[in-house]
């Protein structure tokens, strides 16, 4: 299980995702955007879930789209989501998840913070050590 660490970024904020492998990775990074977004993520509820097909030009961008999609939906469809099963291409170009969650219920969910997007600017993936190391900035 990967970790999640929020960092001070001018008027935005930081996010770095620490993971053994990549698919781990873009999990852990999708459960704590999430943890930001509700404080309660674990009281949401598996009700439905939907299928999720991306590609891209590079695995840095799948990570960024990736985060994207899943800010979008939830905006547009007034959901939350709690779990993602995802399987990356083996080039990490591509991905096909199913993630699963509920609509927003405010008397059971406690919003914190809105999320407009993930930004492509100072975006990074690297190899670290033994794993993984993402950094991204939220536009909040």
């Amino acid at each position: 299980m990967g970790t999640v660490e929020h960092f001070e970024h001018t008027a935005d904020v930081g996010f770095r995702v620490r993971a053994a492998d990549l698919a781990d990775l873009f999990r852990s990074a999708a459960e704590g955007l999430f943890d930001y977004i509700v404080v309660n993520r674990g009281e949401v509820r598996e009700a439905d879930s939907e299928p999720v097909a991306l590609h891209a030009g590079s695995t840095e961008d799948l990570l960024v789209d990736w985060l994207n999609e899943l800010i979008f939906r939830s905006e547009t469809t007034h959901r939350l989501y709690t779990r993602f099963d995802l399987r990356l291409a083996d080039d990490g170009l591509g991905l096909e998840a199913t993630i699963a969650g509920e609509p927003i219920d405010r008397d059971r969910h406690v919003l914190d913070h809105e999320v407009k997007a993930v930004t492509y600017h100072e975006a990074s993936l690297r190899r670290d050590g033994e794993g993984w190391v993402a950094e991204l900035i939220l536009d909040i």
